[in-house]
């Protein structure tokens, strides 16, 4: 596809070294500013590529096991970012990937100065904060094409970890092939047994995504798939969400 049609361009991350410079509002979060995380770079959280739907998994449940995060991830919400078309991705000469979808997943800090981005796949500042993070990773688009107009589908993380499910399916063609080597771990399976729901997180469409506030905040905290939002929405509804 040509480079203007992408719906997420992030900063790639070649794991081993990049990190972005930015100018920041606020100071840069480093380990020792997320409670319980002193220990934790980048490196400490399983990695495969191609799977960041079952990284941001594994992350969730780190970031609580350790005491960064709220015991039951109270605190964490998973960003599936796509759109209608789920277009497909590719690496641009200036470093920037566009997916076809992509996951992350998003603290909410009550009383403090920022929320926080957890992206194992950017090369900003691990974590960011939400502000430096759409700054700097999610770029403008250039499609005035509304279906390529990216969505974030906002789930609470004790929701998503308890009935998230993906059987790899998705990785695989039309032979049974592997398009990309799946982690060595069993699939993850959902507490009621589902053994597949990763369209229902990745499947949005515009018509879906809602303005009115009061029914987003509600939805998050109580749909299994959580609440579409638009783009230009998701730094307010998280500011919202600590109200």
């Amino acid at each position: 596809m040509a480079d203007g049609d992408g719906l997420l361009e992030i900063q790639g991350r070649k794991r081993a070294t990049q990190t972005a410079s930015v100018s920041l509002p606020a100071p840069v979060p480093s380990p020792s500013m997320v409670p319980g995380a002193s220990s934790l770079d980048i490196f400490s959280f399983t990695h495969t590529p191609n799977y960041c739907e079952e990284n941001v998994y594994l992350l969730c449940k780190k970031l609580c096991e350790v005491g960064a995060a709220d015991p039951m991830g109270a605190d964490l919400f998973v960003v599936f970012i796509s759109n209608e078309e789920k277009m497909k991705a590719s690496i641009r000469n200036d470093g920037l990937v566009l997916w076809d979808y992509h996951v992350i997943c998003i603290q909410s800090r009550r009383g403090k100065v920022f929320d926080l981005v957890w992206d194992l796949d950017s090369s900003l500042p691990f974590p960011s904060p939400i502000n430096v993070y759409f700054s700097e990773a999610i770029q403008p688009m250039y499609s005035p094409n509304l279906v390529n107009s990216r969505l974030f589908r906002v789930v609470h993380a004790p929701l998503f970890l308890r009935c998230f499910a993906s059987d790899r399916s998705h990785m695989k063609d039309d032979l049974g092939n592997w398009l990309a080597l799946p982690p060595k771990y069993e699939p993850i399976t959902s507490e009621d047994g589902t053994k597949n729901n990763l369209d229902k997180y990745i499947h949005m469409l515009a018509a879906d995504v809602s303005a009115n506030i009061q029914d987003l905040v509600h939805g998050v905290f109580s749909n299994e798939y959580g609440v579409l939002v638009g783009e230009t929405m998701m730094e307010w509804f998280f500011s919202q969400i600590h109200q």
